[in-house]
């Protein structure tokens, strides 16, 4: 009988402390998250100084709190599984920290673990991967299309020039004065909106699989203002359904073309953005239609942000590869995929 694999994940990218238990990198024993939401929120964004008090102050509370839910102790776990980046450097830097010392203490495994492999692996817990598989990956501060042939192995066939969708989704909300996380409140707007200000598409019709947001938000910003200075009124509801429909429709028509031409049998959705409505019923919506044969996974809202038992689970992967890192690691807030897998 095989033994049950556990890894104890650590996640401290950004604005959440998190710490998780993943049995065989399919089964949720615990995952426990800090978020810092109502630290940041009077700042219109994530404050690094702020996230990095917040971590040091949390991850020894929240590592604990996994291990007792998950009813273990670490003499049970086999690996410990961090996020080493990207992300803010001086947040990564306590998980990671964090990570070494179990480590060394318990003479454990250390796996250096790429935060947007994390996202992607976080569709494990909904069902196995099958492959060739297409990946959609939308958060604050990426945007990518990740064809994967195995395990642990991503190519990247598009990814943003400039902004991100989640980075553009922020900075839009700040224009309208709603608070922080502003992406939240756009898509909520939306959902009662029309697109009647029909912003550009931008590079939805080009051959390549990349993505550009900075138009699109600066055409937001532009008539924001233009209707402010002509004392003109503001229908919330419909610049936010105006800039969703934008975003969403260059997303889901690269995806799907994508996932055509590339054959895959299964269609991920991952990243933060990925808790989006809106995207999430049109993706469910063009694939029944255009790509009926390909299974489409979307994550529960629970796992579309950051967390540490997608860490874990994309850890289990590198474990059973035997790809471990050792205690000269450091935190990587420039990461790429090729420089972990």
């Amino acid at each position: 009988m095989t033994k049950d694999i556990l890894i104890l994940g650590i996640e401290s990218s950004c604005d959440e402390t998190a710490a998780s238990v993943v049995k065989n990198g399919t089964e949720m024993l615990s995952n426990v998250i800090a978020s810092q939401i109502e630290s940041h929120k009077r700042f219109g964004g994530v404050v690094p100084e702020i996230a990095s008090r917040h971590h040091v102050e949390q991850i020894t509370i929240v590592l604990e709190e996994a291990l007792t839910q998950a009813g273990v102790t670490m003499n049970d776990i086999d690996a410990i599984a961090v996020t080493e980046g990207p992300g803010l450097v001086g947040a990564l830097l306590i998980g990671v920290n964090a990570a070494k010392t179990l480590a060394f203490i318990h003479n454990k495994p250390l796996i250096g673990v790429h935060h947007i492999a994390g996202h992607i692996y976080a569709n494990r817990f909904e069902t196995e991967m099958t492959f060739p598989l297409l990946s959609l990956v939308v958060s604050g501060g990426h945007t990518e299309l990740v064809v994967m042939h195995e395990h642990g192995k991503f190519e990247i066939i598009g990814e943003t020039r400039d902004d991100a969708a989640g980075e553009a989704y922020d900075k839009v909300a700040r224009t309208l004065g709603l608070t922080y996380p502003g992406g939240v409140q756009i898509d909520r707007l939306a959902a009662t909106g029309e697109d009647t200000f029909h912003f550009p598409r931008a590079m939805m019709n080009e051959t390549d699989y990349d993505f550009s947001f900075s138009g699109l938000k600066s055409s937001f910003i532009n008539t924001v203002h233009n209707l402010r200075q002509k004392e003109m009124p503001i229908n919330e509801a419909d610049l936010a359904a105006s800039f969703q429909a934008s975003v969403v429709d260059v997303l889901v028509a690269k995806t799907i073309r994508a996932a055509k031409e590339f054959n895959v049998t299964q269609l991920l959705l991952a990243g933060g953005v990925a808790a989006n409505q809106g995207l999430r019923e049109r993706l469910i919506k063009e694939t029944a239609k255009e790509i009926p044969d390909v299974q489409l996974i979307i994550p529960p809202l629970s796992l579309c942000g950051d967390n540490a038992a997608m860490i874990a689970a994309a850890g289990t992967v590198l474990f059973e590869k035997g790809i471990y890192g050792d205690l000269t690691m450091n935190a990587s807030p420039g990461l790429l995929f090729e420089d972990t897998y």
